[in-house]
Formats: C-alpha cells, sequence, structure tokens
C-alpha cells in the first residue's frame, strides 16, 4: 500500500482540485456582467447569470450540483490515485461501510454558507483503514488554507506543525460549537448547554462549518468544539487532525470518537475534560 504521506498527498490533490472548481464556480454564481470560465476538470459550469440551485435533502439540508460535481472530481483522483478504495461521499455514496480503505469525503461542508456567499466553507477528505484514521485533509475553500494529518505523524497547516492550545482555564477559552439545526428535537438539550457553557467562557462561536472548526481547534485558534449531531464526512479529518496535534475527542459520553454519526467534544486535554463534564449535565 501507498505509504502514509503517499496518500496525504492524494488527499491533499484531490482536496485542493474540488477546491478551485468550487471558488471557479462560486466567483460566478448570480454575477451579472461576468464572464463564464472554461470547463476543464469538471463536466458542467452553471451559466453566471442564473440563480443557486438549491434542492432539499431534508430540513435545513441543501445540495447543488456544485456538491456534486465536486465530489465527482474528488471520486476520480481518489479512486484512480488509490486502486482498490472505496469513497464514502455525503452526496453521492454516503452508506459505504468502514472495512478496507475508505475514503470519507465532503465535497462542500458549509453549502448553505457557499449558497449565501458566506466564506467559511471547505473540502474535508480523510482515509480510514478498517475504520482508523490514517491520513485527512481539510480544505478552507476561501482563504485557500490546507490542513493536513497522519497517524503517527503530526497534524500541518502548510509547512507548519500544529499544536492544539495551552489554555486551561475556561474562563479564557474560546469555544466552537454548531446548533442542531437540521434535528430540532435536540433544541431543548442543547440550548440547556449552551446556556451552562456560554457564561463560564470567553465566548462560544458558531460559523456553520465544522471541518474549518476542527481545523481550528487543531491549530489553537479554539480551545474546544462540542456538537450534538453530524456525520463521518463532517468529522473524519478534523477528528484526526486535533489528535495529532495533541488534542482530544471523543464522542458525548466520553468515548474515543471515530468517522460515525454522532455528537462529538473536541479540545486540548484541560478544556476537553471539562467542556465533557458541561455537556454530559443534566
Amino acid at each position: 500500500m501507498n505509504s502514509s504521506l503517499d496518500l496525504l498527498h492524494l488527499a491533499a490533490q484531490a482536496a485542493e482540485g474540488a477546491g478551485g472548481y468550487i471558488r471557479s464556480v462560486g466567483r460566478y454564481v448570480g454575477r451579472p456582467g461576468t464572464t463564464q470560465p472554461e470547463a476543464t476538470d469538471v463536466p458542467t459550469y452553471r451559466p453566471p447569470d442564473a440563480p443557486p440551485v438549491w434542492v432539499s435533502k431534508g430540513h435545513n439540508d441543501w445540495v447543488t450540483e456544485v456538491d456534486r460535481n465536486a465530489e465527482s472530481l474528488i471520486r476520480d483522483i481518489l479512486v484512480g490515485g488509490l486502486p482498490g478504495s472505496r469513497v464514502m461521499g455525503e452526496e453521492l455514496s454516503p452508506e459505504i461501510g468502514n472495512e478496507g480503505m475508505v475514503w470519507i469525503v465532503d465535497p462542500l461542508d458549509g453549502t448553505t454558507n457557499f449558497l449565501h456567499d458566506y466564506p467559511q466553507y471547505a473540502v474535508s477528505i480523510a482515509l480510514a483503514v478498517d475504520g482508523e484514521l490514517e491520513a485527512g485533509v481539510v480544505l478552507d475553500v476561501n482563504r485557500e488554507c490546507l490542513y493536513g494529518a497522519v497517524r503517527g505523524r503530526g497534524a500541518w497547516m502548510g509547512n507548519t506543525a500544529l499544536r492544539v492550545s495551552q489554555i486551561s482555564d475556561p474562563e479564557r477559552a474560546l469555544l466552537g460549537t454548531g446548533y442542531p439545526f437540521k434535528h430540532l428535537d435536540e433544541l431543548d438539550a442543547y440550548l440547556a448547554q449552551f446556556r451552562r457553557i456560554l457564561p463560564a467562557t470567553s465566548g462560544v462561536r458558531r460559523a456553520g462549518a465544522a471541518a474549518i472548526d476542527l481545523a481550528d481547534v487543531a491549530a489553537g485558534r479554539l480551545d474546544g468544539f462540542w456538537e450534538l449531531v453530524l456525520a463521518p464526512w463532517d468529522i473524519a479529518a478534523g477528528i484526526l487532525l486535533i489528535r495529532e496535534a495533541g488534542g482530544i475527542v471523543t464522542d458525548l459520553d466520553g468515548r474515543r470518537a471515530g468517522p460515525a454519526h454522532g455528537g462529538i467534544v473536541a479540545g486540548n486535554p484541560a478544556i476537553h475534560t471539562w467542556l465533557l463534564t458541561q455537556v454530559s449535565a443534566s
């Protein structure tokens, strides 16, 4: 099998390809007087004067042809570069199991932000081998900032090694979170957590792209993060980034988190411990 660094480079190539496509489309959506770029690596572009086409997958859950085209582009690069691997992608193949070599892909984490031209969305790609995360990347599309991690080898932003923050006092901590906007039955439980956590910290931020939030924890910008309902493709690469940067990621009950559906609590060791008690309190 390819080395872990080879796998990281392959994931980075796929993420950068998808990010370039997303940036090209995004610049031309609904902007009168612009010129449509040449289509090269992807099948189609939306006409520049057409509004975004939103398709609902469920309550507050949107998908566009941009998501699907980006995932197709990523799939071709990953499977072509690692024959025998499979892709679990949010849009085209969400039911793939975890046996063997599985790429876990979110081609556009933060679709609603993208649709509103709110500059917080990402491409997230991780490789799991029999359920164990081996390599992963998160591309912040607008900032053109690439984060990468390899199991046992560390995490980086470009050529800079990542470390979680050293803040241990919750009063000084800045946290990230995500609202259960697709699962309103979880809202009361979430609000109870929020009421406990917000007054005890320096602040809580919600920007709408979990992959970037987790990368920010790994980079020490955020000291912790929690969310009640996430999917494997939202968190797979971010989990590896945080662990390789010295942090901790668990489920809501404190068990070691993997790329699965459910909630997570993440942070540097001290803030993770404190945050888990707040999330778990009745």
